[in-house]
């Protein structure tokens, strides 16, 4: 029996890094040889014990780069040896929602690392009909960014960001530093970033925001100063926080969206003002992960460097290492991302 080296979250806090067998490859499944993954907000809460804690243990990953290394027999449009990245959403593909590419509502789907074993690992197998050929120039470590990128695709989608639209991002962490990015490549004028650290306010200003403002008590000052007195056409809130939530409403102009993103806990709500809602014709939308279409445009807009990654590639750390790597996380605020590098 073939094994690989494998991350195994046994328990919250807990890696157990191991020997296990390699996944077995089915009939119209590829094997990934896993070059680099991420380490995503969700895997921090399933590290946490605050998501997915029932599907312990799990092998989590699954912001992934990688090259094809065997495929099952009925795969016919991909080899091995074939730089590649995979959407992670599996869905039955015949439903109602599967059909309109909202996968995360079909009645089967599970995902890569969330709800069956993925990339913390030296192979990982998917359905090899989510398996996307990649450019071999593009480095392994900013293909490994395709999956966050195609969430941050599929929220400006869902929003309907267009050209002189003013937005708000709460939040300038690795998912609020994404949509700042994906803002300005839609158009969006002024883009306003809130943060608490200061370090990641200089991040989303490098990374195109108009303003970054870490002091809370300037914020809706700052808003209604760049928005003519009306308050931001769109909000994003990026963090996972109810209290954020309520001050995004408090931040939209009348017929203002507020995306619905950031993770919060299951219990959470927010209060909305219904009345004012209708009258003024505002809206809310939810979006949380990249699928379909919305991985192709993320890897097309990678490979042809309209995202700048370096703060997203610099703090690496070895498989063995992966206990470390979620234990200092949060010690160093101007590296927005930390990988773990496979082979």
């Amino acid at each position: 029996m073939a094994t690989m080296r494998a991350a195994v979250l046994t328990a919250p806090h807990r890696f157990d890094v191991r020997e296990v067998a390699v996944p077995e490859v089915g009939p119209e499944d590829a094997l990934i040889r896993v070059s680099r993954t991420g380490i995503c907000g969700t895997d921090i809460h399933i590290f946490n014990g605050h998501y997915a804690a029932d599907r312990l243990p799990l092998v989590p990953g699954h912001e992934f780069a990688g090259t094809v290394a065997a495929t099952g027999e009925h795969v016919t449009h991909i080899k091995p040896g074939t730089t590649c990245v995979a959407d992670v959403n599996i869905g039955c593909g015949q439903c109602y929602w599967c059909r309109r590419n909202e996968i995360l509502n079909c009645p089967s789907m599970t995902q890569v690392g969330i709800g069956r074993d993925g990339a913390f690992a030296e192979y990982v197998c998917v359905p090899a009909r989510l398996v996307l050929p990649a450019p071999d120039h593009v480095p392994a470590e900013v293909l490994a960014l395709t999956e966050p990128v195609s969430c941050v695709v599929r929220a400006a989608r869902k929003a309907g960001t267009s050209f002189g639209q003013s937005v708000v991002i709460l939040g300038a962490g690795p998912i609020g530093n994404l949509h700042v990015q994906m803002m300005r490549l839609c158009g969006a004028a002024p883009i306003i970033v809130a943060d608490l650290s200061e370090d990641r306010c200089r991040l989303a200003l490098e990374a195109g925001a108009d303003a970054a403002v870490a002091d809370p008590a300037r914020l809706k000052a700052e808003v209604l100063a760049r928005t003519g007195g009306r308050g931001a056409d769109l909000v994003i809130e990026s963090v996972g926080s109810a209290r954020l939530y309520a001050l995004a409403f408090e931040l939209i102009r009348k017929g203002g969206h507020v995306a619905f993103f950031g993770l919060t806990g299951p219990r959470d709500t927010v209060p909305v003002d219904i009345l004012r809602t209708i009258l003024e014709e505002n809206s809310l939308k939810g979006s949380v992960a990249g699928m379909g279409e919305d991985m192709h445009d993320a890897l097309t807009l990678l490979s042809h460097g309209r995202f700048r990654t370096e703060a997203f590639t610099r703090a690496t750390f070895p498989l063995d290492d992966i206990q470390r790597a979620f234990e200092t996380l949060a010690e160093r605020p101007q590296d927005l991302k930390t990988q773990i590098v496979l082979n």
